[in-house]
């Protein structure tokens, strides 16, 4: 990235906008104000007109949908009457939409009337005979009969009392005792007023009951009813007429509205540019990052815009370590040294030089006044990525986008994240159907987002899938493993055992140690990644800071797998790699490799070489950074953090395979390895091995129709579950080991994108 400067009078900055904007190649720097006599630009004449237009523009585009509608792109240019057209549309949308707007309250309102009187309507009783009565209190409602009389049974406030059941809507009639009555008449005569107390509402207090206020209506519920749902359909067909013209206006102006607002948002851009400028009366000054290979067409682009009248400069070339300070600068310009306070006047005082030149005398531009790197902001960002590791980048810019001075982790990410899912689920079956999903996300969607996690879900399958045949297994049934490397390759070795029976424990144990290896490796590569920034400071720094942590790290995890006080670290580190074990390749630790006995009055220390890699690592860190050196045992920590991949591959498989038993059952066979029943009754274990062989389960598929059927349901919802949760588990544990583990080994983020000031015209095509 090249940082250039763009210096010239207020009269030509229209001109260079639109150029600058039309390349669409400069990331423009913000002016902080800092300069003496030059602040930040206004935005040219208009913008508050384009702005406005740009808002109902958008608007009008919200109203009719059209972000979600199939509108093709528009082609040519707007006719000189568009401000014209474009209020009409505005009008007649307007007028739409408050019609709209009436007409869904008004029918939201007869809804509302409908529900309240269906219960009179279901009790078939005339809405005039529900109200009225000076000696009886009169309630509908809906709630338990048997409860409503119960309470109604008990009131001592209630005489008598009379109820209408139609389902669960019940109608009430009730008399109060004499008692109330008479309390009643005594508070109306020294109040002056009615009481609108009801014994029905106090007698049923404790109980669950939903009261109904009675229509003021003459007529009968059945025949409001009716006339409300008359006047609902008429409502509903007036609602489909206006949805029917404003889809009609958006199909004869949509085109227009889309190629409307491209226009417009271009304008608004060009037109609050000067706000990034620094800007006095008669000059501006513009700044900004533009890749380096294209300065030149910058350049030229500009002088055949506006000719010599601009001093066009390429400020610096500059790198910058991972702190944000400069690592390296290879300085461009020739005129005012970086930083030079006098630069802002000079540039001032050339604009009014050209000014001032005689009409007709030929304007000449100032070559060395200089400029100065005053917008003190980094290079943006542009991720370059092989297209297969393309879609990791958003995964990424999850955490943060890198820096312009730091490595790109995508393509690590692209190595690792799908070997770690892949690892963790390990099924054919699973993993076709995170292709299909990945697939059917990368092609089916517009967003970017969804789109790049699309791919990333299309590769954590294939890796799903390769592991699957390591595993041999699909949707949880080994029959993969036994037709491919069995029956078809004759391999022994594979497929691998996930470690679920009790026969194959071992394998469990040996995939943790997997795990804790895979660690191992992950984190060294991490840290050399981190070596590697770090030769930025020097070579010192390199080795004193990150060379100290590798070798902590596997001077530590070196002497684990040793032999030395083998008797008190567990037996499967040793056993898991032996010519026995579950990974036969013969190792069963490295050698003690003892240096020198050091006695220690109780008990004499040998000293081996795997502790003295890591004492001396220890040290090194310490002398560059005591507060650091604190955290040294994260190199044990760290690592067994990788034992939840061996943890989730042991749930998932175990999920799957609870699943597989409910349906087709399993037995043990007199080895203790177990079978399911895929292809034989129940009774073929004891017709086939006698006593020595045990029936786990019959499975559904044995147990009858109605079983059969309630257990194809539990098979593929229970293996829907099962692939849901591998993304929550399986997916997030990943991203967890990738985020926390590796990413803080070497990676800080914080970069900005690379947003060139212009406008890529996706929606309509010059002519």
């Amino acid at each position: 990235m090249s940082k250039v400067s763009v210096t010239g009078a207020k009269g030509v900055m229209p001109t260079v906008i639109e150029t600058i904007h039309e390349l669409n190649l400069v990331h423009l720097s913000d002016y902080d104000g800092s300069w003496e006599g030059f602040d930040n630009g206004n935005p040219i004449e208009g913008a508050d007109d384009a702005s406005e237009k740009l808002v109902t523009v958008r608007a009008l585009e919200s109203t009719l949908d059209l972000a979600d509608a199939e509108t093709p792109a528009p082609q040519g240019t707007l006719a000189d009457n568009w401000e014209q057209r474009l209020e009409e549309v505005r009008t007649r949308v307007n007028e739409l939409d408050d019609q709209r707007t009436e007409v869904r309250e008004e029918l939201r309102q007869v809804e509302d009337r409908i529900d309240r009187v269906s219960p009179f309507a279901e009790l078939g009783i005339d809405l005039d005979l529900l109200s009225g009565y000076e000696t009886v209190d009169v309630l509908v409602g809906e709630g338990s009969p048997g409860e409503i009389e119960a309470e109604l049974d008990a009131a001592e406030d209630i005489r008598a009392y009379e109820t209408f059941i139609s389902g669960d809507v019940i109608a009430i009639v009730a008399a109060p005792t004499d008692a109330v009555e008479a309390a009643v008449d005594e508070s109306e005569s020294e109040t002056g007023s009615e009481d609108d107390g009801n014994v029905i509402d106090d007698a049923l207090v404790g109980i669950e009951f939903t009261r109904y206020d009675v229509p003021d209506t003459d007529q009968s519920p059945s025949s409001y009813v009716a006339e409300l749902e008359e006047r609902k359909a008429d409502l509903e067909s007036r609602l489909t007429e206006i949805d029917d013209e404003l889809e009609r206006i958006e199909r004869e102006d949509g085109q227009f509205l889309l190629q409307l607002e491209e226009e417009l948002t271009i304008e608004v851009q060009r037109a609050e540019a000067p706000l990034q400028f620094a800007t006095s009366n008669r000059a501006f000054i513009a700044e900004g990052w533009v890749p380096s290979d294209e300065f030149d067409r910058l350049t030229t682009a500009l002088r055949n815009a506006v000719g010599d009248s601009l001093e066009i400069e390429e400020l610096e070339r500059a790198s910058y370590d991972r702190h944000g300070a400069h690592s390296h600068t290879e300085e461009i310009q020739k005129g005012t040294p970086e930083g030079d306070a006098d630069a802002p006047a000079q540039a001032d005082a050339d604009a009014t030089a050209d000014d001032e030149a005689a009409d007709g005398e030929k304007q000449t531009a100032v070559t060395d006044g200089g400029s100065a790197v005053t917008m003190g902001d980094e290079p943006p960002t542009i991720q370059e990525n092989p297209s297969a590791a393309k879609p990791f980048e958003v995964l990424v810019q999850a955490v943060n986008r890198p820096k312009y001075s730091e490595l790109d982790p995508t393509i690590f990410l692209f190595l690792t994240f799908p070997a770690f899912f892949g690892f963790m689920i390990g099924d054919v079956g699973y993993g076709l159907l995170y292709v299909a999903i990945g697939a059917y996300m990368a092609t089916q969607f517009d967003s970017k987002g969804i789109t790049s996690l699309g791919g990333v879900a299309i590769w954590a399958g294939l890796f799903t899938i390769l592991f699957g045949f390591i595993y041999g297994e699909i949707f949880g049934l080994h029959v993969l493993g036994e037709v491919l490397w069995h029956d078809t390759l004759h391999v022994d070795l594979l497929p691998l055992n996930k470690g679920l029976e009790p026969a194959a424990a071992d394998f469990a144990l040996g995939w943790m140690v997997v795990s804790v290896i895979a660690g191992i490796v992950h984190l060294n590569i991490g840290y050399i990644l981190d070596f590697y920034e770090n030769l930025s400071h020097g070579v010192k720094d390199a080795v004193m800071h990150s060379g100290s942590w590798l070798l902590m790290l596997n001077g530590i995890w070196i002497w684990i797998f040793s032999a030395q006080a083998r008797g008190s670290k567990p037996d499967f580190l040793f056993n898991t790699f032996a010519s026995d074990g579950p990974f036969p390749i013969g190792f069963t630790g490295f050698p003690e490799w003892g240096l020198v006995t050091i006695p220690l009055g109780v008990t004499d220390f040998l000293l081996t070489a795997p502790l003295l890699v890591f004492l001396i690592g220890f040290g090194m860190l310490l002398v560059t950074d005591t507060v650091e050196a604190v955290e040294a045992l994260d190199v044990i920590v760290n690592v067994f953090s990788y034992t939840r991949m061996g943890a989730v591959l042991l749930a998932k498989a175990g999920m799957a395979f609870v699943v597989n038993l409910l349906f087709f059952g399993a037995y043990r066979d007199p080895d203790g390895a177990f079978h399911f029943l895929r292809t034989h009754e129940p009774s073929y274990v004891a017709e086939h091995y006698g006593d020595g062989a045990e029936v786990i389960f019959n499975g559904l598929m044995h147990s009858g129709t109605a079983a059969l059927v309630g257990g194809l349901v539990i098979l593929v919802v229970g293996h829907l579950v099962v692939l849901a949760l591998g993304v929550t588990s399986a997916g997030l544990q990943a991203v967890r080991l990738e985020y926390v583990e590796f990413f803080n080994k070497f990676y800080e983020g914080g970069g900005a994108n690379y947003e060139p000031f212009g406008h890529d015209r996706n929606e309509t095509e010059d002519h």
